[in-house]
């Protein structure tokens, strides 16, 4: 009996992560960094350092442009797109706000934020019409939010107070996620902890968790939710990227309680984590600066399937392909199953 159950275990073993890199193709070499991908008309866009923003067509990689949405070397990580435009906000004080149509890709700023605090880690639209930045905290320590509706763009008024040291990281543009019904927010550093908004309400939760914090390199890096439940926070140290423990972890109540996963037994460090589409939560890609891993059992356990370095945000084009983004590169990987 028990060689047969081991039997069974080494089978399932095999049948999780019986995936195979099928090819993986560089698309753009450029010198920048780039930490912020959208997915739109068959191409790749993308926002980086040195103000520029471009494309690279992923049937035609010769296809590409790249333009400066700025004199001034802004660095550039987030982006995120409605219907007709694409939004970028530069990291650091004064941060611009541009607006870029997707048929002339003709830019315009359309809000500044001149407090010297302000540093915008990531932009989300919850849908075509609504759309949420998150900044550090100002001086008074209050979560600091400006929403996108009615095509304009307004602070959040929030009594809702940070932790001394309690921040978040811009390393993919992924700290913030939705669906239909929440808003989710992951912060990072001293305190580590997930922020639900009540969408219709626009009332906000504060949940702890039990992720590796307390420095102010440590934390969730990235977080995505399936559905209203199901949800998943990979991170770590980026002073310490080796380091294993304690740095992903999942949810089967709306963010509201977390579960350590893989602690100890993963590749470390992570800034990027997304669900497959379809999947219904239960494959995963991520990608931190010395590794590519995939997990098939909702996040429980890991593989490293790719010692590729240099890549911070991913996102997944179809089933099979996902597309990465780092330092001086965007790639392709397309995956066998």
């Amino acid at each position: 009996m028990k060689k047969t159950f081991s039997i069974l275990l080494v089978c399932l073993g095999i049948f999780m992560f019986s995936q195979q890199i099928e090819s993986f193709t560089t698309i753009l070499n450029d010198k920048i960094s780039i930490r912020a991908l959208e997915v739109y008309d068959n191409k790749v866009w993308y926002t980086g350092t040195d103000s520029k923003f471009g494309f690279v067509d992923l049937k035609n990689n010769k296809d590409q442009k790249q333009l400066g949405l700025s004199d001034k070397k802004l660095q550039f990580r987030t982006l995120a797109q409605d219907k007709s435009s694409f939004y970028a906000i530069n990291i650091e004080s004064p941060a611009y706000f541009f607006k870029i149509n997707k048929k002339d890709l003709k830019s315009e700023i359309i809000f500044t934020d001149t407090v010297k605090t302000a540093f915008y880690d990531a932009l989300h639209f919850v849908n075509h019409q609504l759309a949420y930045t998150f900044s550090d905290a100002d001086k008074d320590n209050l979560l600091k939010l400006a929403v996108y509706s009615n095509g304009k763009w307004r602070m959040f008024k929030s009594d809702i107070k940070l932790n001394s040291g309690e921040a978040a990281f811009a390393a993919s543009n992924t700290n913030i996620a939705s669906t239909k019904k929440y808003l989710w927010i992951a912060t990072g550093g001293k305190a580590s902890r997930i922020l639900r908004m009540d969408l219709k309400k626009e009332s906000i939760h504060v949940f702890e968790t039990p992720f590796i914090q307390g420095e102010s390199s440590q934390g969730m890096y990235s977080i995505d939710f399936y559905d209203d439940k199901f949800g998943i926070a990979v991170g770590g140290d980026y002073t310490k990227q080796d380091e294993n423990i304690n740095n992903i972890a999942t949810t089967n109540d709306g963010g509201e309680t977390w579960q350590i996963q893989a602690s100890g037994q993963n590749a470390g460090y992570t800034t990027c984590v997304k669900i497959k589409p379809g999947s219904k939560g239960r494959e995963i890609i991520s990608v931190g600066d010395k590794h590519i891993s995939y997990s098939s059992d909702f996040g429980k356990t890991w593989k490293k399937i790719s010692d590729e370095k240099g890549f911070f945000v991913c996102s997944w084009i179809d089933g099979n392909t996902v597309v990465f983004a780092g330092k001086d590169r965007i790639s392709v990987m397309k995956l066998k199953f």
